[in-house]
C-alpha cells in the first residue's frame, strides 16, 4: 500500500526565479520528495498542478497567486 502525503504549502512576498518552461515569472516552486526542485509560471504551475502535488513535499506559492490545488481564503 503506498502513503500519500500532503506537501507542505508556504505563501511568500516574492518569488524571484524564472520557469523551467518558459521562462517567464516564477509563481511557484515546488521541492519535490526525490530531491531537487522545480520553477513554474502561473500557467505552467496551474496546468501541471494535479500531477506535481503527489510528488512534492513542499510547494512555495507567490502570494496573490491563486495555484489550482490551493483552497481559496475563507
Amino acid at each position: 500500500m503506498t502513503t500519500m502525503l500532503s506537501p507542505e504549502i508556504v505563501t511568500v512576498p516574492s518569488l524571484v526565479d524564472r520557469c523551467d518552461s518558459c521562462s517567464a515569472a516564477a509563481k511557484v516552486e515546488i521541492v519535490l520528495a526525490s530531491g531537487g526542485s522545480l520553477v513554474f509560471c502561473g500557467h505552467h504551475a496551474n496546468k501541471n498542478a494535479e500531477k506535481l502535488t503527489p510528488v512534492a513535499a513542499r510547494i512555495t506559492v507567490e502570494d496573490g497567486f491563486e495555484w489550482a490545488t490551493q483552497s481559496p481564503p475563507a
